[in-house]
């Protein structure tokens, strides 16, 4: 498995402290009977919003009247091995870099039997809504990451 932000997968792989339960249900397969790779973002979403929770970074940006929001900036998904229904995969997320108003977010997905079956990764920006500018974190939401 060689994806181009995984240099070591084992060294990679053990850096993972988060991960979030997900049963595929019957809506997420293709006439194939596999998850299609098109859901596979949604599950990263999924858990990327999940973990934000976790971390104490969804109430400030759910705010009503909250000024600053996050944006996905990009997002890369490599499937490794066929997802069916009613299997259940752990999502695993972690923040891999923090840039001045971005973090990198990096994913595993893996099924019942510990066997990868999509790893990925995504840019997201923190950005102020009325200048469409980003904005920088936080001393303490830098720390939230380091958990």
């Amino acid at each position: 498995m060689k994806a181009s932000y995984i240099n070591d997968f084992d060294i990679w792989s053990s850096e993972f402290t988060y991960a979030i339960p997900l049963t595929v249900r019957f809506s997420d397969v293709d006439m194939y009977g596999i998850v299609n790779n098109a859901v596979i973002i949604s599950y990263l979403e999924y858990a990327r919003i999940e973990y934000f929770k976790v971390i104490g970074l969804m109430d400030s940006w759910m705010n009503s009247e909250a000024t600053i929001v996050p944006v996905v900036a990009d997002i890369q998904c490599d499937y490794v091995k066929p997802i069916q229904y009613d299997e259940n995969l752990a999502i695993y997320v972690k923040v891999d870099t923090i840039g001045t108003s971005s973090i990198d977010i990096h994913y595993l997905g893996k099924n019942d039997n510990g066997e990868v079956v999509f790893t990925g990764r995504s840019t997201m920006v923190q950005i102020d809504k009325r200048s469409g500018k980003g904005f920088p974190w936080s001393r303490e939401e830098r720390l939230l990451f380091d958990n």
